[in-house]
């Protein structure tokens, strides 16, 4: 009997061993949620825009506004500097910023704004609905916040970067002042097929 649970246990072991284990991201698995599939939005020069328009590239989508005086050019700034580490495989890389303030954001200004980061970056926007309607299928908070004037508020939102693979699944989230050298990591392990 013991030699029996002897070989059970050694066989169970043996086979744990040959299963594969999760890649070591360094950002959140998001691997397998229900949520963040698509969007319709359109980008700073008019084309309507989803998700499967970037298939074959790991694409990262962060969600901001232009006036955002901390987060967002932080964020853009790191992205900017992830695509420098990658070398070559940046050009399998999309950076897609989603306004979340239509209101002032119109085209022009997003054009202005992301490309002023890396002339490859696209900024996205929607109509009101649209956008909270996006930004909620994504799990992403923003409220207004009244300023001194009607057009001096700013926007409390979430701070963490969405990243798909290639193949356009939601697969990791990237929190805020997370360094250039991971993120860049997580990418490679995402355009190999991790």
């Amino acid at each position: 009997m013991k030699r029996l649970l002897t070989l059970i246990l050694s066989v169970t072991l043996l086979l744990a061993g040959c299963s594969p284990s999760p890649p070591p991201f360094r950002s959140t698995d998001l691997s397998g949620v229900d949520w963040g599939k698509d969007f319709a939005l359109t980008d700073h020069n008019g084309k309507q825009r989803h998700l499967a328009d970037f298939k074959g590239k790991a694409v990262i989508v962060f969600f901001g506004y232009t006036q955002c005086p901390d987060v967002c050019p932080t964020t853009l700034s790191a992205m900017r500097e992830v695509l420098a580490r990658l070398g070559s495989d940046a050009s399998r890389v999309q950076v897609v910023f989603v306004t979340l303030d239509p209101q002032r954001d119109t085209a022009q200004v997003l054009s202005e704004y992301v490309t002023a980061f890396d002339p490859g970056f696209i900024g996205l926007r929607g109509d009101e609905a649209t956008t909270t309607a996006v930004a909620r299928d994504f799990k992403v908070f923003f409220a207004k916040q009244a300023g001194r004037t009607p057009d001096s508020y700013t926007l409390d939102h979430s701070t963490g970067s969405f990243v798909f693979d290639p193949q356009g699944r939601l697969r990791l989230l990237v929190r805020h002042g997370e360094r250039p050298d991971s993120i860049a990591a997580d990418l490679r392990l995402l355009l190999a097929g991790k």
